[in-house]
Formats: structure tokens, C-alpha cells, sequence
């Protein structure tokens, strides 16, 4: 193959990645975390298990970089089509939509598999707990943003902490049958609550 047309090694290692990443997202949502193997996941990415160990050589180590480029790819997504909202009385309302629908997709149903086999897998527990923390962290100041809310006034901190409570509450009582309806009333309700709280 010529020079000109050959893929460059990073290139072609960023894409690897990038496979055994959405893979491993997909395996957990529909196997759960017994079911997602190392080899099930390289297969299903459609690369050698040579590679696959070579970029992530355990099991917790590719799990926890799969949540963590979803995670930074959802929030870049959550960033770009808040852009898209009108500012005014509405924006609440829309921004408050758009945060629940992360804890309904399929990222929130694979870190949930990972929480609930961190209380027994040590291992798991140890790589999972600092990405936790940090993505914790990240998502409050993303919803700070996009409610464009000052955290300094008294009360608004936990006003936004409590809203991103509430919303990953509703996606656990989603998993096992739909609660959208139930959800809805409970969002009405409390948008109009949250408005109150964080008004100047």
C-alpha cells in the first residue's frame, strides 16, 4: 500500500478504541456486567483479543474507559443542543428534559450494571470510585451551565443537586417497566418547584 493512502498507526489505534468502547457499552446494556467478557466484547468490535488486551488488559479497565468516553461524548452532546435552546420561561423546562433523557439511555443503564457489581468486585469498586466521583462532578457543573444558575446564592447548589437526584431516581424506577408517565407528573411538578428555587 502506498505511503500516501496508508492509515497512520494512531489513527488506526484511536479507531480500535473507539470500537471496543461503544462495544462494551452495548454488551453491558444487553448482557449486564456477567455477561459482558472481554471476548465477547473484542468480538463483538470486531477486533483480535491480542488488541483488545493491548489497549485494555482487564476487564474493570475497559469498562470504566467505556463509561467515561460515553460519558464526555453525551455531555459534549447535552452542551451542543442546549445551544440550540431559546433562552426565556421555556429554557428550564427544555434543559430539565434533556438531563432526563441521560438517565434513561442506554450510558445510564450500563453504569448502573457497573454500581451494582462494584459492591462485591473489589476491583471494579477501586477503578469505578474515582470516575464516579469525577463524573459526578462534571455532571452537576454541566447542569449549573445549562441552567445558567449561580451556585454562589444561597440554595442553589442543592436545588441543582437535588434535580440530579431526582432524574437518576426516575431512571432506576424505569429499568424494569416504563414509568414515563408517572416520571412526567413528577417533572411537571417539580420544574415548576425548581423555577421557584432558583429564581433571583
Amino acid at each position: 500500500m502506498p505511503a500516501s493512502i496508508r492509515v497512520p498507526q494512531q489513527e488506526r489505534s484511536r479507531a480500535t478504541k473507539a470500537r471496543l468502547l461503544e462495544a462494551t457499552v452495548e454488551c453491558l446494556v444487553e448482557h449486564g456486567w456477567a455477561g459482558t467478557t472481554t471476548t465477547v466484547v473484542a468480538a463483538r468490535a470486531g477486533v483480535s483479543r491480542g488488541a483488545q488486551l493491548h489497549h485494555y488488559p482487564t476487564k474493570a479497565a475497559l469498562v470504566t474507559a467505556a463509561v467515561t468516553h460515553l460519558t464526555e461524548r453525551r455531555a459534549e452532546e447535552l452542551r451542543t443542543e442546549a445551544e440550540a435552546l431559546p433562552p426565556g420561561p421555556q429554557r428550564l423546562d427544555r434543559v430539565i428534559d434533556l438531563l432526563a433523557t441521560s438517565f434513561t439511555g442506554p450510558l445510564f443503564v450500563a453504569a448502573l450494571e457497573l454500581w451494582v457489581a462494584a459492591r462485591t468486585d473489589r476491583e471494579l469498586r477501586e477503578a469505578l470510585l474515582p470516575l464516579e466521583a469525577r463524573v459526578g462532578r462534571e455532571m452537576h457543573r454541566l447542569t449549573v451551565a445549562l441552567l445558567d444558575v449561580d451556585e454562589r446564592r444561597p440554595g442553589v447548589r442543592e436545588a441543582v443537586q437535588a434535580t440530579l437526584d431526582l432524574l437518576r431516581g426516575l431512571g432506576v424506577a424505569n429499568l424494569l417497566n416504563d414509568d414515563s408517565t408517572r416520571r412526567a407528573a413528577l417533572l411537571t411538578t417539580w420544574k415548576r418547584q425548581l423555577s421557584t428555587l432558583l429564581a433571583p
